[in-house]
């Protein structure tokens, strides 16, 4: 945890409410996400309980499965399920746009929209996951066939979980952790997790602090939890005996029926009021700006979606049940670019981020009071243009001399440390040449130099392009890591 974050946490519980900790929306936020809620039955591995599923706040559908140890029917969830979601995915599918690429030699094609899938926690990611996992590889025929859309739904859920981790991506979002990216609640990490509590501190009724209100949310009597994990006083003492009843009105059609309503009524008892708190969050959300890079991000997922699409209709196979050792190599390094990457644009995008940097020393803020726009260095083979620049600052510069910094302002030009003067008065002189981001010719165009008066951010980190890694192929890999057996002639000879 950040001090910052520490901080705004201390003044949640001193004010009684949640305290913002971004001044923009770090996600997108589609104008129709497909907001899921599940419920999982307990004691069972991922078993579906039930779910309400919609795109809307009026548009809330319950799938209902009365024997979640009955394969049969959760196969037939899974398929009730995939009527949904499926229609959903290839709604995104209508238009597409060109891209250019290689430098405008050339285009590839993406789709202008993708799905967002919203869960109410990181638990409801998990939950998705393993269902797209169990349902894959099905088949429609053989032993146990199910519907041809249950494997083609699970591939798709593996999609969107596999998305889920990729920092920066909205494709999946859990609500919980889309919340407390932007404000900081009175209460600790896992209770976070609990989206009743967290709203209760962004929102609280009138009359009650964020803390009583978080404390009302908590009690399953007043408010079902946000599953996939049932209140078990609700599964002894409700769910249980509305199953058994369901099952022992196995030769009744009446009574089956009027069993399965029951249990359907009870279900939607337990799932409606968090559906009602996704869309609270949705709007909460939709009160911040999105950021200046998160466009680009969303971009990413379309980039994805497009892919994904594409590999489904090309008949290509599902995901593999685990990666092999070049392909999770690649895999955590582009999660790693992607993690890098994520945290300098959160920081570009919002000064209440970048003032973490600041407090370790990665960042500092000062006013120009020097500039030099017309400096040439003429000490190379050719004249460049060099303007250099001196801004004072009351902040600690921990950067030294020669270390390349960048500006939020100009992302695209840098600055070189050239002198940093500490004052006797506590401010700080640094003096920055500049190059880039400022044309070809000996002249700085107008506003690419910054000017006297203004106040600007510099920091280490850097916006730049991340270039991939290089990574063997399998063909190249060691025996040991998945790769080719070792020739037998060339393997040592053990003693007998």
């Amino acid at each position: 945890m950040s001090t910052l974050r520490a901080l705004a946490k201390a003044r949640a519980v001193a004010a009684g409410v949640a305290q913002p900790v971004a001044t923009v929306r770090h996600l997108h936020l589609h104008e129709r996400p497909l907001v899921l809620v599940p419920l999982a039955l307990a004691g069972e591995a991922n078993a579906p309980l039930a779910a309400l599923v919609g795109s809307t706040p009026d548009d809330a559908r319950l799938l209902v499965v009365p024997q979640p140890r009955n394969r049969d029917q959760r196969h037939g969830f899974a398929a009730e399920l995939a009527a949904i979601v499926l229609p959903h995915l290839d709604a995104h599918r209508q238009a597409s746009e060109a891209v250019p690429v290689d430098r405008g030699r050339d285009v590839r094609h993406r789709y202008v929209d993708a799905p967002q899938l919203l869960v109410p926690n990181p638990a409801g990611i998990t939950f998705l996951r393993l269902l797209g996992r169990s349902t894959r590889f099905r088949r429609a025929d053989g032993e146990h066939p199910v519907h041809p859309s249950v494997p083609l739904l699970g591939r798709w859920l593996t999609f969107f979980a596999e998305r889920a981790e990729h920092p920066g991506s909205s494709a999946l979002l859990a609500m919980t952790d889309a919340l407390t990216l932007h404000w900081a609640t009175g209460q600790s990490a896992v209770e976070d997790l609990h989206l009743p509590a967290v709203l209760g501190w962004l929102d609280p009724p009138a009359g009650l602090t964020g803390a009583e209100a978080a404390a009302r949310a908590e009690d399953p009597a007043t408010t079902p939890p946000a599953g996939p994990a049932t209140d078990p006083d609700f599964d002894n003492h409700r769910l249980a005996p509305a199953m058994a009843a369901y099952a022992a009105a196995d030769d009744d059609p009446a009574a089956r029926a009027e069993a399965y309503a029951e249990l359907e009524r009870l279900l939607r008892e337990q799932l409606t009021p968090t559906w009602e708190l996704m869309w609270r969050g949705v709007g909460l959300l939709r009160t911040l700006p999105p950021g200046a890079r998160v466009e680009g991000r969303w971009a990413g997922d379309r980039d994805a979606f497009t892919a994904h699409a594409e590999h489904v209709d090309a008949g290509g196979g599902p995901q593999p049940r685990r990666d092999g050792a070049v392909a999770a190599a690649v895999r955590l390094h582009r999660l790693e670019r992607a993690l890098t990457s994520y945290a300098v644009q959160r920081a570009y995008d919002d000064p209440l981020v970048m003032a973490e940097h600041r407090l370790t020393g990665e960042a500092f803020v000062g006013e120009v009071t020097l500039a030099d726009p017309k400096r040439v260095d003429d000490s190379g083979k050719r004249p460049v243009l060099r303007p250099r620049v001196q801004l004072v600052t009351t902040e600690p510069v921990l950067v030294p001399v020669g270390a390349s910094l960048q500006s939020p302002a100009r992302p695209g030009q840098k600055a070189r440390v050239v002198f940093v003067t500490p004052g006797a008065d506590g401010k700080t002189e640094v003096v920055l040449e500049l190059s880039g981001g400022m044309g070809r010719g000996l002249t700085a165009p107008p506003g690419s130099v910054p000017e006297v008066g203004e106040r600007l951010c510099y920091t280490t980190l850097s916006d730049a392009f991340l270039p991939a890694g290089a990574f063997p192929t399998p063909e190249e890999t060691p025996w040991t890591h998945g790769g080719p057996p070792a020739d037998e002639s060339s393997a040592p000879v053990r003693d007998s």
